[in-house]
């Protein structure tokens, strides 16, 4: 039986009723949020014979153990098999409707999935054949549903494409295509190496974020905000690195922290893919808190929910459970997200007012502490 989010029975947070309630996602993985059986029948249709396993529960272990080994080098390994079964029109369009359909039926109202259609073009695609794709699946599995989802384009940072995936990008703006962004190995890849890209988004007032401040520290930061004109930061919680104390009970920000805070610069955060890289070493280690409590811009993501077994729901809780959240801090945290998203600000308003608070107000009764 469904637990509505309204009536006498409301209580605070737990996993059933958090799955209800109105939740934004704007850092997810296309590659990284196939269903287990999705890969298995997509490598049998196009021949693909290297997965470690074809049982569906079987795979869906080895892929997060695989994932879970405290390196992001390592965890990027395990993408190979998503990636090797998403080299047709059809085999994208079915895993982007499924994605569709995941994250609606996980109470997620509004969406910005990140692909990189580079990676996608090993049987004669072309970079906008496979975001065609993506968009046609998106457009399937969200119809009838209260999700409101959109593309990101994201070039390898390790590769040489990042030009022309910024370029593909630009030219899918009006059909849902909202932003770009470069993803891949951090460490030894800054994102200066594709000014060209980054510029060139700057020149069409097209949208940016990057993968910064996850395996690598605020000097990768700083070079995707004042070179390559970042707007959000994909992770970005090593920020905390340039927190310093300043007394018993006070902490002081270095000139970055304070820049990103006092710009509202949104940190795209993944609390459980941070700890499967390695980054923190639990969820209830996580400098998320600090950052809250600090009045960062934050915002709650998946990442990767096959390779992280997560879901937004199983996010939230996690924190609820990890630093005693309530309603009010997952509504501030919804809201947050919404405010940072990549839709025109009308779009962005009509959610928050008519979608995200409206679910939240019959909730309010179970605040656990002042609205942030």
């Amino acid at each position: 039986m469904n637990i509505a989010i309204n009536g006498p029975d409301v209580g605070p947070p737990t996993l059933d009723r958090i799955r209800h309630a109105p939740k934004v996602v704007l850092h997810d993985h296309l590659d990284g949020g196939l269903r287990a059986v999705t890969i298995i029948e997509l490598a049998a249709e196009i021949g693909y014979d290297a997965l470690p396993s074809t049982d569906p529960a079987e795979l869906t272990v080895w892929m997060q153990r695989g994932a879970n080994r405290k390196d992001l080098t390592l965890y990027l390994e395990t993408f190979a098999h998503t990636v090797g079964v998403m080299q047709t029109p059809e085999a994208i369009t079915r895993v982007a409707r499924e994605c569709a359909e995941d994250l609606a039926a996980d109470g997620v109202v509004y969406a910005e999935v990140r692909f990189a259609p580079e990676i996608h073009t090993g049987r004669a695609l072309t970079l906008d054949d496979a975001i065609e794709a993506v968009l046609r699946g998106f457009a399937d599995g969200s119809d009838g549903t209260p999700l409101t989802i959109r593309v990101i384009c994201s070039a390898m940072r390790h590769l040489d494409r990042s030009f022309d995936v910024a370029m593909a990008a630009v030219r899918w703006r009006d059909d849902g295509v909202v932003g770009f962004d470069i993803a891949g190995p951090e460490d030894g890849f800054p994102p200066d190496d594709h000014l060209l890209a980054f510029q060139y988004c700057q020149r069409e007032n097209f949208h940016i974020t990057i993968h910064a401040g996850e395996a690598y520290g605020p000097k990768s930061i700083w070079k995707a905000i004042q070179y390559c004109g970042a707007e959000r930061l994909g992770h970005g919680i090593r920020i905390i690195e340039d927190l310093h104390d300043k007394g018993e009970s006070e902490r002081g920000l270095g000139r970055l922290a304070d820049f990103i805070r006092d710009r509202r610069l949104p940190l795209e955060i993944c609390p459980t893919s941070n700890v499967n890289t390695g980054v923190v070493d639990e969820v209830a280690h996580h400098p998320i808190d600090e950052l809250i409590r600090l009045r960062f811009r934050v915002t709650v993501n998946t990442d990767n929910r096959l390779m992280s077994d997560v879901s937004m729901t199983s996010e939230m809780a996690a924190l609820v459970e990890a630093f005693g959240y309530g309603w009010d801090t997952l509504r501030w945290l919804s809201v947050n997200a919404m405010k940072s998203s990549f839709l025109p600000f009308r779009e962005r308003l009509q959610i928050i007012e008519h979608i995200i608070k409206p679910g939240y107000a019959p909730l309010e009764a179970w605040q656990s502490e002042p609205p942030l």
